[in-house]
């Protein structure tokens, strides 16, 4: 049998009426965890920093320089579920009567699909930007898990996990049933995007479990290096100023293109700071870095990222940032403008 859900996506969308998400065709929902006022701190920063930003990315320039001048109060919204009946997921996309959800970029552009014979009821974890970037999955999908598994089966639409996601979900217990064509005949979802209490606790309990059995050093720093990986961010004197890093700082050098996740688990697990690039590979500090720890960020001044600071407010983290001159294809910072920022945080 086969379906016309796409088809009639494709045709709200021809008419601009948009396709609503699945979350508003649910039959309940509930909460799990409530909402709640959170202080925002400012970023740590020299003097002239945030003027030299030229450009930002994930959010406008007001959105961005707000959480970095910090010095306000948010109000978070609760974490919720809700159960949605009669969905099939296909190619990255659940579809429901009348509504959809994109998991990641279809790879079939046919408006049509066989209906799936395969029939269960489960819930799901996963996102569209933990399916781009490794940072959201470690840092948003792998705690929106820990909701989903007290439930009898959770699904995600990733078949075959690359890099470091397979270590990181057997060290995380997780277990789900990989499937990219499967109908439920209810299907549980989060809402997840608040970065409330408890998230922050989720986010301690992922910790925990990371480094459970270890017996870490403490170590003044770890610098993450990032080289050319990723969406392009390149810091021509990375090298130079990681091993600056080393060489007064004693901070250790990690590559994560070549470390294993219990050899950075080893090193991240109790540094007092952990240092680089902005980018997705500064999640693997993020998720093992004790509370009171701090994230240095160096950026590039046409494509400022606020994403990080978020993460580090929720987990009560410091977070500072040096922004260079140049541009994403090629910038540079100052070891003096490090060396000062440093200062802020001791």
């Amino acid at each position: 049998m086969l379906s016309l859900r796409p088809l009639q996506a494709y045709g709200q969308r021809l008419m601009g009426s948009g396709q609503p998400d699945l979350a508003e065709g649910a039959r309940d929902q509930w909460q799990l965890a409530p909402g709640g006022k959170r202080h925002v701190p400012p970023a740590l920063h020299l003097p002239g920093q945030l003027e030299r930003i030229r450009g930002t990315e994930f959010a406008t320039p007001e959105i961005v320089m707000k959480a970095l001048r910090g010095g306000y109060d948010s109000l978070d919204r609760p974490t919720t579920a809700f159960r949605v009946e009669n969905v099939d997921l296909v190619d990255g996309v659940l579809y429901a009567k009348g509504r959809q959800r994109h998991l990641r970029a279809r790879r079939s552009r046919s408006l049509t699909y066989r209906v799936p014979r395969e029939v269960i009821s489960a819930t799901m974890y996963e996102s569209w930007l933990g399916n781009r970037w490794f940072g959201n999955w470690l840092s948003d999908d792998c705690l929106t898990y820990l909701l989903a598994e007290p439930g009898s089966t959770t699904v995600t639409s990733l078949l075959t996990p690359t890099g470091h996601m397979p270590r990181y979900e057997s060290l995380l217990g997780m277990t789900p049933l990989r499937k990219d064509t499967i109908h439920f005949r209810e299907l549980v979802l989060f809402d997840d995007m608040p970065n409330n209490d408890g998230k922050t606790q989720r986010a301690a309990e992922m910790r925990r479990r990371l480094l459970a059995g270890r017996s870490c050093s403490p170590l003044p720093g770890v610098f993450i290096l990032r080289g050319k990986s990723g969406d392009a961010r390149v810091m021509e004197n990375e090298r130079e100023i990681a091993e600056q890093l080393a060489q007064t700082y004693r901070f250790r050098l990690l590559d994560p293109l070549t470390a294993s996740v219990d050899q950075i688990a080893d090193l991240c697990g109790e540094a007092a700071i952990i240092a680089g690039v902005e980018g997705s590979h500064l999640a693997h500090g993020l998720a093992m870095m004790p509370p009171g720890a701090a994230l240095l960020v160096f950026q590039p001044p046409d494509r400022t990222v606020a994403a990080l600071k978020t993460l580090t407010d929720r987990q009560n983290q410091r977070y500072a940032l040096v922004v260079g001159e140049g541009s994403t294809t090629g910038f540079t910072v100052s070891w003096d403008d490090v060396r000062r920022t440093l200062d802020l945080l001791t």
